[in-house]
């Protein structure tokens, strides 16, 4: 087997049990990397050098007897986590070339654990998208084909980078950020895991910000297993982070395979919803007939206010947009474009620094908390995000986890749905609620559909229960036996 079919678990026994060295594990995905990511463009800066010099500081660490849980293990970071020393870039043109002095917190928590950067993953600029389409530096490739079909598809987004560098097998794992869907929905379309945790459970310091209210770091791996280990380490009160919550972070790796006998599993009747393609709907149905036979009892249950959670989202989420980016004008740090006046000059920046969607949202965040507006659209749209998340409250009530599809349909091809936004924003449609709520959800790979695309079906949990996701979402995957791959990545190991 090629070390990059590994996962993070066995690479990790691997390392120890001296079957090969972390820097044959690491040169085997940027290698991986320097084969694929012309095509797939899943990286904007690969860090090939770097991560072979942290490889061989890693087999000193293995030789001591000294290894942590992530000693020499190769991930990609997703372009929005500050990097100490490597360019951080947003996908934005403002921060083509901001290098930060410092290191965000998420990510020194991986570095502390022995973790290996391989590289910054390519992402919607500022983490606005759902298909990977708006990055400055190109958009990214899903690595998995249609049958019979070379046309390119879309990996989902904002962490499209990520999802499709764990998929081609460019990384072990990756990191994503999700605000309202950005880690789940583009690991549906990869046939990858995706775990968003609750909101406060990672630290944001030092990610750059999309949403304040809404954002949250996570892992992207290939199985729940891998996703586990790497939450044990990204995961963790920090009071540099106001929104951080200080509460224990429990043995996540001990969750999984854990007994699911008379665990309530609630189906929300409103995620039946209108777009649902038919292949996502039959696996949704074998999902739960999966879970019953692991003992689960299954429960029907109503979040009546789901129908709201998009257009909510696209009120909240483009105000705290428009409000974190306005420190981005030419002045204190990235691009600067002269202007014959302080204002021409902020204009100028503004226009040249940022794409189509990053200004659309601006515009639209400016318009809702604009006098005269500000009640009408903010105010309202945050007592309706009041009520989506006493439905979830009500929910939990009568079951311990929510199943639901991640996406209304697989990866389509880029381009396809480019011209419309609201069709574009649609792709979020089953994973926004869970966000507005701060609730802990996953995305588990659970088959292919008839075209060969992978399909993903999405765990909610209560507020800080990761545990009950994992050990589900592992249920799940056992039952799923989901072990298919790209086809791509057999080109990688040529």
């Amino acid at each position: 087997m090629s070390l990059t079919e590994l996962t993070i678990a066995d690479a990790a026994s691997g390392l120890r049990a001296r079957q090969f060295s972390a820097v044959e594990l690491v040169r085997a995905h940027v290698d991986a990397i320097d084969a694929l990511n012309p095509r797939l463009n899943a990286y904007i800066t690969p860090t090939r050098e770097a991560a072979l010099k942290a490889a061989q500081q890693a087999d000193e660490v293995l030789a001591r007897g000294e290894a942590r849980s992530l000693t020499g293990i190769p991930l990609g970071i997703k372009d929005l986590f500050c990097t100490n020393g490597v360019r951080t870039t947003a996908a934005s043109n403002i921060l083509r070339n901001f290098v930060p002095p410092y290191e965000s917190t998420v990510t020194a928590n991986l570095l502390r654990d022995g973790a290996v950067f391989v590289g910054k993953t390519n992402l919607d600029e500022f983490a606005m998208g759902s298909a990977n389409i708006t990055s400055a530096f190109g958009p990214v490739e899903n690595p998995w084909k249609r049958n019979g079909d070379d046309a390119a598809l879309v990996p989902g987004g904002s962490s499209g980078g990520s999802a499709a560098a764990v998929a081609a097998g460019l990384a072990m794992g990756a990191t994503g950020t999700d605000t309202g869907g950005s880690i789940r929905q583009p690991a549906a379309y990869c046939g990858i895991v995706g775990l968003k945790p609750t909101y406060g459970r990672c630290s944001r310091f030092g990610t750059i910000a999309y949403a304040s209210s809404l954002d949250q770091a996570g892992p992207m791996a290939r199985s729940v297993r891998d996703c586990a280990i790497m939450l044990q380490s990204m995961a963790g009160f920090d009071e540099r982070d106001s929104t951080s919550v200080n509460c224990d972070v429990p043995d996540y790796s001990a969750a999984i395979g854990r007994s699911l006998k008379g665990l309530k599993v609630g189906i929300p009747a409103e995620y039946r919803a209108e777009g649902l393609s038919a292949e996502i709907g039959a696996a949704w149905q074998q999902g739960i007939a999966w879970l019953k036979a692991a003992g689960c009892e299954i429960v029907d249950v109503s979040l009546p206010h789901t129908k709201y959670g998009l257009a909510t989202y696209y009120i909240v989420a483009p105000a705290e947009c428009s409000s974190n980016l306005a420190r981005y004008d030419g002045l204190r740090f990235g691009e600067r474009v002269p202007g014959d006046t302080l204002d021409a000059m902020y204009e100028a920046t503004r226009r040249a620094g940022f794409g189509p969607e990053v200004r659309r949202r601006i515009m639209m965040g400016t318009y809702v908390l604009s006098a005269g507006y500000y009640d009408a659209y903010y105010l309202k749209a945050q007592k309706v995000r009041t009520l989506i998340r006493r439905d979830f409250t009500e929910a939990f009530q009568k079951v311990d986890v929510l199943l639901t599809p991640t996406a209304p349909t697989p990866a389509f091809v880029q381009g396809e749905q480019s011209d419309d936004p609201v069709q574009m924003y649609l792709n979020d449609i089953f994973t926004v609620p869970a966000s507005m709520a701060g609730m802990p959800a996953m995305s588990v790979p659970v088959g292919l559909g008839a075209t060969g695309l992978p399909l993903g079906l999405q765990l909610i949990g209560r507020p800080f229960d990761e545990e009950t996701l994992l050990a589900t979402g592992s249920a799940l995957e056992q039952a799923a036996g989901f072990t298919h791959r790209p086809a791509i990545r057999a080109e990688a190991a040529k």
